[in-house]
């Protein structure tokens, strides 16, 4: 019994040194267990291949990001594209302000919707002096979702509205600044600011034409107020003038508020001028036209006026002392139908009138400028939202070249000058302005 209990163990243990033996049948299992670690090490890899999926989906428009050095206006899925208007639209100058204002809105009105967006308009008032363009300026930079602005009405409105603006970081196109020193880098430009008005040197010039060449008057006096348009204007009549070979006898100052401009009239009549130039505004503009016709020396001087008389202001203050006065501005009688068949009907329908002023087409111009160049540059997220870059739409802007506008064909200088002029002179006849000449004889 003890040696079968010995032989027992004995063939016990063989058997479990022939098991130890068979790990080559294990080994033979190891390589697939060994790919586990594998495929759990390839995980990672196909997590990490979400991200790039996610960096690929601003390209689709699911996600965007602002990289323009100057910012982005967001506007959200819904919301409406802000635009502003710094224009003159109370007191003296409300006719000229609001002329364009309508201008703007009969444009926002035509285009409907911009990238799926209505469309909205934030007005503010520039008084046509510093103050005021200072005042909407600030009010306009206050809010970060305007987009644009439209202004100012007047140059002297524009000169502090360009500085705060081009400071925010925002564009502005004025529909009738026409002082040169506004696209003048060494005078008062500012990045960020164009016009589709005429520059002044311009109709100076053709001013000075017309007197000298078409009147065939050889002196001539100016009167200005002292505001960058004013006296930019008068200045730029009288060296194109002088270089025609006219000689300007007078060349004179007076408040904008004056209540009594007889020892002005006096004064410059004892030169005996044959054409006496005063381009300014309301009152200042009545009160020259109506002095001026009692002041002895004067009753054969032709007087001339601008822009920023031709209106229906001046008409009603000066009634008969206006008749066969002149006043230069810009020619509204365009080589296109458009203006004609569509933007007038269409200002008569809206607003229960013909168009107030002469900057109306002007300021549709702007604004649609404006517009196209926000639909150039705008990224559109999935959902409609909507990044608009600043320093892009700058860009745009200056890049415009060859633009078919109402009031020509527009390409803007580097310093933002846009517009494609033609200057016209009026004659007051039988209490209307009628287009006697213009510097494109059209």
């Amino acid at each position: 019994m003890k040696r079968l209990s010995l032989l027992l163990v004995l063939l016990l243990m063989a058997a479990l040194a022939l098991v130890a033996c068979g790990g080559g049948a294990a080994t033979t299992e190891a390589p697939a267990a060994t790919t586990a670690p594998a495929e759990e090490e390839a995980a990672p890899a196909e997590e990490e291949a979400a991200p790039a999926e996610e960096e690929a989906a601003p390209a689709e428009g699911a996600a965007m990001e602002c990289t323009d050095p100057l910012g982005c206006v967001e506007v959200a899925a819904g919301d409406p594209i802000l635009l502003a208007s710094a224009l003159s639209i109370s007191g003296d100058t409300a006719d000229l302000g609001t002329d364009s204002q309508r201008g703007v809105e009969i444009a926002i009105a035509k285009r409907g919707e911009l990238l799926g967006h209505t469309v909205e308009l934030q007005k503010e008032d520039d008084g046509c002096n510093a103050e005021g363009g200072q005042t909407a300026a600030t009010k306009i930079v206050a809010n970060p979702q305007v987009v644009g602005v439209i202004g100012t009405t007047c140059s002297g409105a524009g000169v502090p509205a360009a500085a705060i603006i081009s400071d925010a970081g925002y564009v502005m196109i004025s529909p009738s600044n026409t002082s040169p020193a506004l696209t003048d880098p060494n005078q008062s430009w500012k990045v960020g600011y164009l016009r589709t008005a005429h520059n002044d040197l311009i109709q100076g010039a053709a001013v000075a034409d017309f007197v000298y060449n078409d009147l065939g008057l050889r002196t001539a006096a100016a009167i200005h107020d002292g505001d960058p348009y004013t006296e930019g204007l008068a200045k730029a009549f009288s060296d194109a003038f002088t270089a025609l070979g006219g000689e300007m006898v007078a060349f004179e100052a007076e408040a904008k508020d004056a209540t009594n401009v007889e020892p002005l009239l006096t004064t410059i009549a004892a030169s005996s001028p044959e054409f006496l130039f005063y381009p300014v505004f309301m009152p200042l503009g009545g009160l020259l036209t109506n002095t001026a016709r009692t002041i002895p020396g004067l009753e054969n001087t032709v007087l001339g006026a601008a822009d920023g008389l031709q209106s229906q202001t001046l008409l009603d203050a000066a009634g008969e002392n206006a008749e066969g006065m002149y006043a230069s501005g810009p020619n509204l009688e365009f080589s296109n139908s458009m203006y004609q068949d569509e933007f007038v009907p269409m200002y008569t329908e809206m607003f229960g009138e013909a168009p107030i002023n002469v900057f109306h087409a002007h300021a549709y111009d702007a604004a649609n400028m404006l517009m196209d160049a926000i639909a150039t540059v705008a990224q559109q997220g999935a959902d409609g939202t909507l990044l608009i870059g600043r320093q892009a739409l700058r860009d745009a802007l200056y890049a415009t070249s060859g633009y078919a506008g109402i009031t020509g064909t527009l390409t803007c200088s580097e310093y933002g000058d846009c517009a494609d002029p033609n200057i016209a002179v009026k004659k007051v006849e039988n209490g209307e302005f009628v287009q006697v000449w213009s510097s494109k004889g059209e």
